[in-house]
């Protein structure tokens, strides 16, 4: 059973329609058809031409389009401690594992992570 811990930021809004996620590098691009049902919209960097971007301009980029950043390292953490949020993160502080571990990952919790990130207005949700 996954493990949910909130972290707090500046901003407490609620998204207004489906959460959508820009997974990380770190995280294969053929987890997102499997996700799509549960999260609308998703996507993953290099699916969008990002993945030579630094996490700077995929911080703005999630920012700017309503996207909730999906990573396994603590560098958008930081990000957020500076900057603030949106975006929103979901760090996945499992190690390394299967497209088909993270895909049930995600959507098991689907549940804790809109409430964390949404109705708690936290900043970021980790996932163990």
């Amino acid at each position: 059973m996954p493990e949910f811990r909130g972290g707090q930021g500046a901003d407490t809004r609620a998204f207004a329609r489906a959460m959508k996620l820009l997974l990380d590098e770190n995280l294969s691009r053929r987890v997102v058809p499997f996700i799509l049902d549960a999260y609308p919209e998703s996507t993953q960097v290099a699916l969008i031409g990002m993945e030579q971007a630094d996490d700077q301009t995929i911080w703005e980029y999630a920012k700017q389009n309503g996207l909730v950043i999906v990573t396994r390292d603590s560098d958008y953490l930081d990000l957020s401690a500076l900057r603030g949020h949106p975006p929103k993160i979901v760090w996945l502080r499992t190690g390394n594992q299967s497209k088909a571990a993270v895909i049930h990952l995600l959507l098991k919790s689907k549940d804790a992570i809109e409430r964390t990130l949404d109705h708690e207005g936290k900043a970021c949700i980790e996932i163990y």
